[in-house]
């Protein structure tokens, strides 16, 4: 989630069937519409800029009335592509507490009498609470729109194998220790979950189990799925190198199959191209080529396209899972989300550089990964031992602390090894190709 993987489906039940969480320092690149000249970066060796004659998209290449403010223009646009987007950090952790608010107490499952986690409608004990996080299952939507950015950031200027290499190393060790965790809360605490087969928790571990047919052993993660097809589908670009002119062609083609594969009702299409996620990812790798390159009517059309979309599989969600928030509350709240990602896209928040950002960002993904099931039944266990609202914020700030925890001793070392042991599995390869 460095870290979300979508009318898109709560934790819950899952995705819907219509018919259906800090990744690596960006390298500088020049402005595509005006040559400049190498610069250094902050990044050190490695991170120089090259230049380009090549023009800006929509460039017509005619003189500007003034070279040295289009020049200092272009070089600022240039300049927000070596800093590290602090913000989207701390938007990420938002998202996922927002997310984890909602499945605690603003879920259609919590307000049922009698249900397991809480014994009656949550909406009797916290009405207030509950009418605020029925919203937070939009936190997921902004994973996907925020991950369309960020692995388009991360992957430019990379080749296939390093773009394999960092995905693995980003998703799996914290996965696996969750899977792990989670098995083990819902064997030590009872009650509200059914442990799965060893042999579901084994398939689990490839990330797969979607494909298979196998359930999740935490029901958060069907967003994996979207992830993962997400990547494969971009890594057709990132194959063929990645330019401004590539990524918008991949945003078209995708969104126009998104849209047809449901009508023609074939699974198979729909199951590639994921209609239900398609235009959050679209919406951020769009937002990225602003960011990257500068705005321009073509980049605002697809934005503005992935907002209809979205609108719509907000209100499709609305009304087959979540029926606990209003569309219009919703669309709204979708709405700011996407204009603060303009803004983030435009450099109006690179004044923002505050270093606990980076931490609260490389906490999401496995926050994200162990709050729900454990979560639930932690409280389940201990609702009628404190405030209700005191136990949701500890439940919360605990999993957090764990998630540093998991972090640090687990991801950080486990990411290092298999960085290691695939750096040198592809180099071995590489030898074998030249020798054979």
């Amino acid at each position: 989630m460095g870290v979300a993987q979508v009318s898109m489906q709560g934790a819950d039940s899952g995705p819907p069937m219509r018919g259906r969480i800090s990744d690596g320092m960006q390298k500088t690149i020049p402005s595509p519409r005006q040559p400049l000249p190498p610069v250094a970066t902050e990044h050190g060796p490695g991170h120089s800029s090259g230049h380009s004659s090549a023009p800006a998209p929509g460039h017509t290449g005619a003189t500007t009335r003034n070279p040295t403010r289009s020049t200092a223009k272009h070089a600022a646009i240039q300049g927000r592509g070596d800093r590290r987007l602090y913000a989207l950090d701390g938007l990420r952790l938002l998202a996922a507490i927002v997310v984890a608010m909602h499945h605690y107490i603003g879920t259609w499952r919590v307000d049922q009498p009698g249900n397991l986690i809480w014994g009656r409608p949550v909406s009797d004990i916290m009405p207030n609470w509950f009418r605020i996080s029925a919203y937070g299952w939009i936190g997921v939507e902004i994973f996907f729109v925020i991950s369309g950015f960020v692995i388009c950031m991360s992957c430019w200027g990379r080749t296939p194998r390093q773009f394999f290499t960092s995905r693995v190393i980003r998703l799996y060790p914290a996965y696996w220790f969750a899977i792990v965790f989670t098995t083990a809360v819902v064997v030590v605490l009872p009650g509200v979950w059914e442990r799965k087969q060893a042999r579901e928790i084994l398939l689990n571990f490839t990330m797969l189990q979607s494909g298979s047919g196998v359930g999740n052993v935490d029901l958060v993660y069907w967003t994996l799925w979207s992830e993962l097809r997400f990547y494969l589908l971009f890594m057709a670009v990132v194959v063929t190198g990645l330019t401004y002119r590539k990524v918008v062609v991949f945003c078209c083609l995708w969104g126009a199959v998104a849209m047809i594969a449901p009508a023609a009702g074939f699974q198979v299409l729909n199951l590639i191209v994921n209609p239900e996620g398609a235009w959050y990812f679209i919406a951020g790798l769009a937002l990225y080529l602003m960011h990257r390159f500068g705005q321009d009517l073509l980049l605002w059309g697809i934005v503005g396209m992935a907002w209809l979309m979205g609108q719509l599989e907000l209100g499709h969600r609305i009304d087959t899972v979540e029926k606990v928030s209003s569309w219009r509350g919703s669309v709204l709240i979708f709405t700011v989300f996407l204009l603060f990602m303009v803004a983030v896209a435009l450099g109006y928040t690179d004044r923002i550089r505050w270093k606990w950002l980076v931490t609260a960002g490389a906490l999401t993904y496995p926050f994200y990964l162990v709050h729900y099931l454990a979560g639930t039944a932690v409280i389940s266990r201990l609702r009628d031992t404190m405030d209700p609202r005191l136990l949701v914020v500890s439940v919360i700030t605990g999993f957090l602390v764990l998630s540093w925890l998991i972090h640090k001793f687990v991801e950080a070392p486990l990411a290092r090894m298999l960085k290691r042991g695939l750096d040198t599995s592809f180099a071995r390869l590489r030898n074998a190709s030249s020798m054979s």
